[in-house]
């Protein structure tokens, strides 16, 4: 969510702002980047009111926003109000792993240690199902939990040990969430020094490779009455996109085989003919022409439009057939 660190933070949030403008359909990730500049520039009080903003309308993750709302007042001496915000929003129980994120590691970086243990503790309770796959996007959360457990001193459970089984350095957790790493940074002892800098450098590896990719690696999704449109127009797209079935059980498995090497920060950007057609245009080219197809989903995602997959298992499937994730797609047979 936060930004690389462009040389004026004011200016690129003015720039992401006129592009809201432009591009109303994108207000809200565009808003959301332009805070997160206004931060990084100490213009705290104007990114609170992009927050404010965004939350007086009716924002598609109004519990991200409150939650990054009370991450920024609480680092310019609105605490109180930082407080009832995270009070709210842990009463509202989000299914969504990110706004749990932000609020446990607000109340640790603010020394507030056993509520973020409870806070990590209570988002993977309310996100996992013990023995099945863990998402992607909650990785984080056991990373946390690990971090905020070892400056506790508490014993390893369960929790920990999945932690050090998703974490992708070759440096253990253990090692990385050591307390006395940070006396080690004011030693005088050269030999203690190296190998500081070599333990951070490997775990500065593995944020590099999530850092090489700015925005998730998306797919697209048709919705049914979508896709009946665009072969209805274009039907050299059919070979691309048989039947709608067939085309969810396809976007599926795709994403389940990109998973299966690796590949981190998956999403799904849902589709609409008018958009699609537009970006055919603005590439001058035929929207028939499927080469298209990829570099849309690319340019949507990029925009912040993709839904990190896979949902919580208990969340509803990103087909929108209402029912659960783990009894519709997220079923090994789906």
């Amino acid at each position: 969510m936060r930004p690389d660190m462009p040389a004026d933070h004011p200016t690129e949030a003015e720039r992401l702002l006129r592009t809201a403008a432009q591009y109303p359909e994108d207000r809200e990730p565009l808003f959301l980047q332009a805070a997160a500049h206004l931060e990084l520039a100490g213009d705290r009080d104007r990114a609170t009111g992009l927050y404010d903003s965004l939350l007086a309308g009716s924002p598609d993750h109004p519990h991200l926003v409150k939650a990054l709302k009370a991450a920024n007042l609480w680092e310019y001496g609105h605490e109180a109000e930082a407080r009832a915000i995270i009070d709210g929003l842990r009463t509202a129980a989000p299914t969504e792993p990110t706004p749990w994120e932000i609020v446990a590691e607000t109340l640790e970086s603010h020394d507030e240690l056993p509520a973020a243990h409870d806070a990590f503790t209570t988002a993977l309770n309310l996100l996992l199902t013990p023995g099945e796959e863990v998402p992607y996007p909650t990785h984080s959360l056991l990373v946390g939990r690990h971090r905020v457990r070892r400056l506790l001193g508490l014993d390893h459970d369960d929790w920990d040990a999945l932690a050090d089984r998703v974490h992708p350095s070759q440096v253990p957790l253990d090692e990385l969430h050591d307390p006395k790493r940070l006396w080690s940074l004011g030693s005088d002892n050269p030999a203690e020094l190296q190998a500081e800098i070599t333990r951070l450098r490997a775990e500065l590896g593995s944020y590099r490779t999530a850092l090489s990719r700015p925005f998730p690696v998306a797919v697209l999704h048709w919705p049914e009455s979508e896709l009946t449109e665009l072969l209805a127009a274009y039907p050299a797209l059919t070979a691309e996109y048989p039947s709608h079935e067939a085309h969810l059980s396809q976007l599926e498995t795709s994403l389940r085989d990109l998973a299966a090497t690796g590949t981190p920060n998956l999403g799904i950007v849902t589709a609409t003919v008018p958009s699609y057609e537009a970006f055919a245009a603005s590439e001058q080219s035929s929207p028939s022409n499927p080469d298209l197809l990829p570099q849309y989903a690319t340019t949507l995602a990029a925009r912040g439009r993709a839904t990190p997959w896979p949902p919580p298992r208990t969340s509803p499937c990103w087909c929108t057939s209402g029912k659960p994730y783990r009894d519709c797609h997220g079923t090994p047979s789906s």
